[in-house]
């Protein structure tokens, strides 16, 4: 087992990085998640009642896509990650793989899909770990480091 590589990223660059990808994400998904309304049979009300349905498979998939295809194709950066100047490479220095970038993205997103209580113990893994990884950094071996 490797040294990480030299040059960990600040945990305050990560966060607002990821921030300002999140305010990408979401401005460029807004026109594909809405909300609509459904009707059911309420038995016991014995009357049909409207309850809402999001509609947000098509931006969650537009978040994926940003964070997998940018750091598999672009330097391990995202825009954010771009402007704060750090990036992902695998655990030891090297460059990310397409996969790798793929796990890393997946277990982000389930975590993310788990509420606020697995998006919070992602991210705020990397507070308390000494290479300052987050769960889903541990699960693709990767660190965020200085560009």
């Amino acid at each position: 087992m490797g040294l990480p590589p030299p040059g960990l990223a600040g945990r305050w660059r990560r966060l607002f990085a990821g921030l300002l990808d999140w305010l990408i994400v979401n401005i460029a998904a807004a026109p594909f998640s809405w909300t609509s309304w459904e009707y059911a049979w309420n038995e016991a009300r014995g009357g049909w009642e409207r309850y809402p349905v999001e509609h947000t498979f098509v931006a969650g998939l537009i978040a994926f896509l940003y964070f997998w295809l940018l750091h598999a194709f672009w330097n391990g950066q995202t825009l954010g990650k771009k402007l704060f100047g750090i990036r992902v490479v695998s655990e030891y220095g090297g460059k990310l793989g397409v996969g790798q970038t793929a796990v890393r993205q997946a277990v982000a997103s389930v975590l993310e899909w788990l509420c606020c209580v697995g998006l919070l113990i992602d991210l705020s893994w990397i507070l308390f770990d000494p290479r300052k990884q987050a769960l889903h950094d541990k699960a693709a071996r990767t660190v965020v480091v200085n560009a």
